[in-house]
C-alpha cells in the first residue's frame, strides 16, 4: 500500500529483456535505505527489489505489468517517481495506493500557468465511471485531485515543489503515463454491480 507521496526519483541505469519479463536497474540515494524483497512503487507500479549494488538496485516487471503499464517503454536514463510503501502510523498526505496502475494515459495537453502547470490527459472510456469531479487519481505514482471530468479526460495542475521533485517535469504533450483509479471507487462500482445481478 503507498500514499500517492513521491520520496525520490530514480534513474533507469539498465534494462534488460529476461524471456517476457524485463529487468530495470534503477540508481537512487533512497538505495542504500532499500532491502532485498522490498516493495518500491516506480511510477505508480509496485515492483521488488531483488538485488542492490553499491547505489543501484534491480526490479523486475513480468508480462502482465508490462501489457498494462508504461514500463515497457522505459530505457537507460529516464527518470522514474519512488515511493516505499506505507508503514503503519505513517501520515496519509495522498491517498491510498495500492501500486496496482489500471491502464495507461496519455497527455493532451500541458500548459504553464501562472505558478503551476496543467496537465490534461485521456484514457480508455472504460474507466470513466471510476472518476469523479474532485476525486483522486494517481498519475505515474503522484497522487492527484483531478477536475474538468469528461467521458475519457481528466484535467490536474501541479505545483512548483511536485513539478520539480518528480518526473512530471517531463511530461509533454503526448507522453504517455501510468493510471491507477481510486480504489474505493472500484469497490463501490463491484458492489454496485453485484447487487444488481
Amino acid at each position: 500500500m503507498f500514499t500517492g507521496i513521491i520520496e525520490a526519483t530514480g534513474i533507469i541505469t539498465d534494462v534488460i529483456a529476461s524471456g517476457s519479463n524485463i529487468d530495470f536497474w534503477v540508481e537512487s540515494k533512497i538505495t542504500p535505505e532499500l532491502k532485498i524483497d522490498q516493495s518500491v512503487a516506480h511510477n505508480g507500479v509496485c515492483l521488488t527489489v531483488v538485488a542492490i549494488e553499491n547505489n543501484s538496485y534491480k526490479v523486475t516487471a513480468v508480462a502482465e505489468t508490462l501489457q498494462k503499464t508504461n514500463l515497457g517503454w522505459w530505457k537507460a536514463g529516464d527518470m522514474v517517481n519512488l515511493e516505499r510503501s506505507l508503514r503503519l502510523g505513517d501520515r496519509l498526505d495522498g491517498h491510498f495506493v495500492q501500486g496496482h496502475a489500471d491502464a495507461t494515459a496519455t497527455c493532451v495537453e500541458k500548459q504553464i500557468l501562472d505558478g503551476s502547470w496543467l496537465f490534461r490527459f485521456t484514457y480508455d472510456a472504460q474507466f470513466a465511471p471510476l472518476v469523479i469531479e474532485k476525486g483522486s487519481a494517481c498519475i505515474n505514482g503522484v497522487s492527484l485531485t483531478v477536475f474538468n471530468i469528461k467521458e475519457n479526460e481528466l484535467t490536474v495542475t501541479i505545483i512548483p515543489y511536485t513539478y520539480e521533485h518528480t518526473n512530471f517535469q517531463q511530461i509533454e504533450a503526448g507522453t504517455v503515463v501510468n493510471i491507477e483509479f481510486d480504489v474505493l471507487g472500484k469497490y463501490l462500482l463491484r458492489q454496485q454491480a453485484l447487487t444488481k445481478a
